[in-house]
C-alpha cells in the first residue's frame, strides 16, 4: 500500500488511548500510513498507568497505583526502550502480618523467619511439603491451591485475610489461577518479577505513551466517549474499553473490583519501602505505596504514601481486577457471542477481553496483533480476527 492510497481512505478509530490504543495506533500509522484518531473518555492518556508529578511534593505519582514494568520478550523490552528512558527498579514488596513483616514472595528468608528454622533449599521444599494437604488433587479454587502447595499456616498468614480483602469474597469462590500467579521461591531472592527486563520509566508513563502516540498521522482526542452510531465514519474500529460497555450492559455488567486510596503526607520516610501489604484481615486496608520509593534516581525531602482500599466496582468507577466469577463468565459468554457479529470492530486489551493483563502483556499482545493485522492488509486479505486473544 502507496502513502496517497492510506491518506484518502477513511481514519481508523481506536478507542482508548492506553498501552494497547497507542501501540496499535503507532504500529498502523507507521507500517501502513494510515490516519488513525485515537480517543479516550479520561482527560490524560495511559489509561490506569497514569503518572503525574505531584505540584506539592514534586514526586512522581502513579494515580492509580504503582505499575512496575516487567518482561521476559527482547522485542517489548526494546520497544518501550524506543520512546522513554527506563530506570532500574527491582520490586522487592514486604508483607504485614500477624506474626510480623516478612519478605513476598515467599521466599527461603520468608520461610526461615516465619518458621523460626535454618532450612537449606532442599530442606525448605521438604518442610514445606510436609505442612501441605497430601488429599487435594488438582486444586479447583484458590484456597485448595494454597493448601496443596503453600499449607495452612502460610495462607492464614499471607493470603486468606489479604485476599478476602482484595476481592470481597471468600478465597474458595476464586479459581486456583489467581495464585499461581505469585511465585514461591527456595532461595533467598526476594524479586518479585522473575524477569529478564524490569524497570519504570524516568519521566514517567503518561510520558512514553504520549511519545508513542506522536505521529503525524495520529489524531488524539481527550474527554471524548466512544458513540457506536459513529463507527460509520471509520473503515474499521479498534476497542479497547470495557466490553460489556461496547454494548451499553445489555446483558448486565460485568464484576469487578475497584480501588480507593488515602493520602498521607509526611516528612521523610514513611514506612522505608515501596510496597507494603496488610494480610490480617483485622486491617481494613490491603496495601501502603509510598510513591517516592518508585523513583530511587530521585531524591525528596517529602513523601506521599497511598493507603489503598479495595471493593466491588459500582457504575462510573474504575475497573482494576475482573472478578470472572460464574455468573460473569455467563454475561461474558453473550456478550462474546454479539460482539462476533460486529463488522469491521475488533476488541483488545484487558478491559475488552475481561482479563487480568500486566503491562508488558498488553503491549505484547497488541504488538502481535498489529502485525496480523498489517500483514493482512499488505497482502490484501480479509482480516476477520475480533479479539486479540480468547477473553474465557
Amino acid at each position: 500500500m502507496n502513502a496517497s492510497q492510506g491518506i484518502t481512505e477513511k481514519p481508523i478509530l481506536i478507542v482508548g488511548a492506553g498501552f494497547s490504543g497507542a501501540v496499535l495506533a503507532r504500529e498502523i500509522a507507521e507500517h501502513l500510513d494510515r490516519r488513525v484518531l485515537v480517543i479516550d473518555e479520561r482527560d490524560h492518556t495511559a489509561g490506569n498507568c497514569h503518572t503525574e508529578r505531584d505540584p506539592a511534593t514534586g514526586i512522581m505519582l502513579h494515580r492509580y497505583g504503582p505499575h512496575i514494568f516487567h518482561t521476559h520478550r527482547p522485542d517489548v523490552w526494546k520497544y518501550v526502550n524506543r520512546f522513554a528512558e527506563f530506570g532500574a527498579f527491582t520490586n522487592r514488596i514486604k508483607a504485614d502480618t500477624s506474626r510480623g513483616v516478612f519478605s513476598l514472595p515467599i521466599n527461603l528468608l520468608t520461610i526461615n523467619q516465619f518458621f523460626g528454622r535454618k532450612l537449606s533449599p532442599a530442606g525448605a521444599r521438604e518442610f514445606i511439603a510436609s505442612r501441605c494437604d497430601p488429599n487435594i488433587g488438582e486444586p479447583q479454587n484458590f484456597e485448595q491451591y494454597a493448601l496443596k502447595h503453600l499449607g495452612r499456616e502460610l495462607y492464614e498468614a499471607f493470603f486468606y485475610g489479604y485476599t478476602k480483602k482484595q476481592w470481597g469474597c471468600e478465597p474458595r469462590e476464586l479459581p486456583a489461577s489467581i495464585l499461581k500467579r505469585l511465585p514461591i521461591r527456595f532461595n533467598y531472592d526476594d524479586n518479585y518479577y522473575h524477569c529478564a527486563y524490569q524497570g519504570i520509566p524516568i519521566e514517567g508513563y503518561t510520558v512514553l505513551v504520549s511519545r508513542i502516540l506522536a505521529h503525524p498521522n495520529i489524531e488524539v482526542k481527550l474527554g471524548a466517549r466512544f458513540d457506536r452510531a459513529a463507527r460509520a465514519g471509520f473503515s474499521r474500529v479498534f476497542y479497547t474499553g470495557a466490553i460489556d460497555g461496547y454494548f451499553n450492559n445489555e446483558f448486565g455488567p460485568l464484576g469487578y473490583r475497584t480501588l480507593e486510596w488515602t493520602r498521607q503526607d509526611a516528612a521523610g520516610d514513611f514506612q522505608g519501602n515501596p510496597i507494603i501489604t496488610y494480610t490480617s484481615e483485622s486491617v481494613p486496608f490491603t496495601r501502603i505505596h509510598e510513591h517516592k520509593h518508585f523513583a530511587p534516581w530521585e531524591s525528596h525531602a517529602q513523601t506521599v504514601a497511598m493507603i489503598e482500599y479495595s471493593r466491588d466496582a459500582a457504575q462510573g468507577d474504575q475497573r482494576y481486577y475482573p472478578k470472572r466469577l460464574s455468573p460473569d463468565l455467563d454475561r461474558l459468554k453473550k456478550y462474546l457471542a454479539v460482539a462476533g457479529q460486529e463488522e469491521n470492530v475488533h476488541f483488545l486489551g484487558r478491559l475488552a477481553t475481561y482479563r487480568y493483563l500486566d503491562m508488558h502483556l498488553v503491549i505484547a499482545e497488541a504488538l502481535d496483533f498489529a502485525a496480523d493485522y498489517i500483514r493482512a492488509m499488505v497482502n490484501g486479505e480479509n482480516f476477520e480476527r475480533r479479539f486479540s486473544q480468547s477473553p474465557l
